[in-house]
């Protein structure tokens, strides 16, 4: 999963047994509620902390223990399944939003807080992947929005008299201006091979909005990337860029930080990249924040342009625990401006909050502010990740093989369509 891979969320843990008695409140004295925190992922202990810390000043009532230690990946999710199952994962938890949600059954495992009143504060499309059936709805975000698409050099653009291309035509356009100048177009960074997928995953509105239900037909295996053609354009996309030799010489061995490197000095015109890797250019190019932009990987229809969204994880609560009212409030803090402050000050600003009447400080990124329009316009579409379970091992390295010229877009497309037939047939989806 692309969000594990770049260290945005990451989750793991084991339980504390909670220390209060008795039932449904706080009445009998002060309520000690637990948090399977678990990720083990220094930025998600603080933003926990930070959480647990300004709810616990504001409800002296309520305090909360926060455990971030435990397992990762899939040992965290043995964990926290065998917990749901036996009622013993305490109070409050951290998981990931999207489809990976649904493997914990939650209709049955989980407390709906869909008629609390904050939940119609959330970001419209952020509440549907934390929801279930019958729109029942589990989970408040616990942190923000990212985008997957294009990181751009703002001076390079000025100087070439570049404007932010709104159909894949006007890009490769503007990567021709900037290969003649004598600079890297796109910057490529195959020594961090799992960063040959940015392009290809982010290009996933274009299919969205071509068709919304394709996530759902995906699953059940009645679409396919290679013969779809605008899912297939994922993959030749990737194509494209190699063919117009557009990228840095060092492609096969740059890496990620060289990546982030080249776009902010202007080195390199592009470099197809994920947003919430601004923290990472706050210690590598402090000097050239404010160069920085973002755009979408544009499709055909310059109306329909839009971007691929990567939700952050949510805190959620079993359905059996003991402490109902005192779990909803603090999930009404945390889907508040309150909580979303206490949020930025343990993560940084990073992307667009996904609570009405969170503001970002006005000192935000370019690159994320560069975000809103899309948010504002309802032109986002989840990554394919939140609405299906099904992503092939090999996608990195078929991605590779296309990038270096080793291999064609079509062909990498039927191959991957090929890959994920194993993993849908060992999920045991229908259809497969």
């Amino acid at each position: 999963m692309l969000v594990a891979a770049v260290g945005v969320a990451a989750v793991a843990g084991v339980v504390l047994a909670g220390c209060s008695s008795g039932a449904g409140g706080g009445d009998a004295g002060d309520v000690e509620l637990t948090w399977l925190q678990g990720s083990g992922v220094q930025t998600n202990i603080d933003i926990a902390q930070s959480l647990v810390d300004a709810f616990e000043a504001e409800n002296p009532g309520i305090t909360i223990k926060v455990d971030p230690s435990g397992g990762a990946g899939s040992e965290y999710d043995n964990l926290l399944k065998t917990r749901l199952a036996t009622g013993e994962v305490g109070d409050i938890f951290w998981y990931n939003s999207g489809s990976q949600l649904q493997g914990l059954n939650p209709d049955q495992t989980l407390l709906n807080v869909a008629d609390e009143p904050w939940v119609g504060d959330l970001d419209e499309t952020f509440r549907s992947v934390v929801s279930g059936a019958d729109d029942a709805v589990y989970g408040a975000p616990t942190g923000s929005a990212g985008t997957g698409g294009f990181l751009y050099n703002i001076p390079l653009y000025e100087e070439l008299g570049l404007s932010i291309p709104t159909t894949w035509d006007e890009f490769l356009s503007n990567a021709d201006a900037i290969k003649a100048s004598g600079k890297s177009a796109v910057e490529m960074t195959f020594g961090d091979t799992w960063t040959a997928q940015l392009l290809t995953l982010s290009d996933f509105y274009n299919i969205y909005a071509a068709d919304p239900e394709w996530g759902e037909q995906y699953t059940a295996n009645e679409a396919k990337f290679a013969t779809d053609p605008v899912a297939l354009q994922s993959f030749t996309k990737l194509q494209d860029l190699v063919d117009g030799e557009y990228f840095n010489p060092d492609f096969a061995s740059a890496t990620l930080d060289e990546g982030l490197l080249a776009v902010a000095t202007g080195e390199a015109g592009h470099y197809p990249m994920f947003t919430a890797l601004y923290s990472s250019l706050l210690t590598l190019a402090p000097d050239n924040l404010d160069d920085i932009g973002f755009f979408p990987v544009p499709g055909e229809d310059a109306s329909q342009n839009g971007a691929t969204v990567w939700y952050p994880p949510a805190v959620y609560a079993p359905k059996n625990t003991e402490y109902p009212e005192e779990v909803k409030k603090f999930m009404a803090f945390v889907a508040s401006p309150a909580g979303c402050a206490a949020i930025i000050d343990a993560s940084g600003v990073t992307g667009p909050m996904l609570v009405e009447g969170c503001e970002l400080p006005d000192d935000a990124p370019r690159m994320v502010t560069d975000m809103f329009p899309y948010f504002d316009d309802g032109l986002t579409a989840p990554a394919l990740e939140f609405l299906s379970p099904i992503k092939g091992p090999a996608l990195e390295q078929l991605l590779v093989e296309v990038g270096s010229g080793i291999r064609s877009g079509e062909d990498a497309a039927a191959l991957y369509d090929q890959d994920v037939e194993k993993q849908a047939q060992q999920l045991g989806l229908d259809g497969w």
